[in-house]
Order: structure tokens, then C-alpha cells, then sequence
């Protein structure tokens, strides 16, 4: 149990953000204050959703913010089509 008396839940761990530089922690902790506040909210199978989804927002906010600029380049190649498909 936590001090406030609540379980602490495993996921909440990869919402710590002192290991990244200034300019990544600037987009990670706010996700990381919204997951203690999800963790308010009653212990159920929905909360642990909120957790999950908010822990994926979370990574892909940060690989945006280290994303380098999209130049042009090759592009995936389209699928051929399909005989006789409209």
C-alpha cells in the first residue's frame, strides 16, 4: 500500500520521467500527473485500461517529440491490384 492507503499498481512505473532530459520531461509529465490521478479513481478492470492507454499515449508522445522531421523520400510501395477488384 501507498501512504494514501491505495495499492500501487505496477504500470506506474513507466510513468517515471526523471531519467529523461528536460525537453522529453516536459511532454512525459503530464501524462505521468493524469496516471495518479487516474489512480483515484476505484481499482477495477476499466481503471487498468485508463492506465494502459494513457502509459501508450504516453510513449507515443514522446517518440513524436524525438521524431525526426518527415523528408521526401521513398514511400512504401503501394500493393499491386487485384485482378478484377474495382
Amino acid at each position: 500500500m501507498t501512504s494514501n492507503g491505495q495499492a500501487s499498481e505496477h504500470i506506474l512505473q513507466f510513468f517515471v520521467c526523471d531519467h529523461l532530459p528536460p525537453h522529453l520531461q516536459a511532454v512525459a509529465l503530464p501524462f505521468a500527473s493524469l496516471a495518479h490521478r487516474v489512480m483515484e479513481l476505484p481499482r477495477n478492470p476499466e481503471r487498468t485500461v485508463a492506465l494502459r492507454k494513457l502509459l501508450e499515449a504516453k510513449d507515443a508522445a514522446v517518440r513524436a517529440a524525438l521524431a525526426k522531421p518527415e523528408m521526401a523520400g521513398p514511400r512504401m510501395a503501394q500493393p499491386d491490384a487485384v485482378p478484377g477488384a474495382l
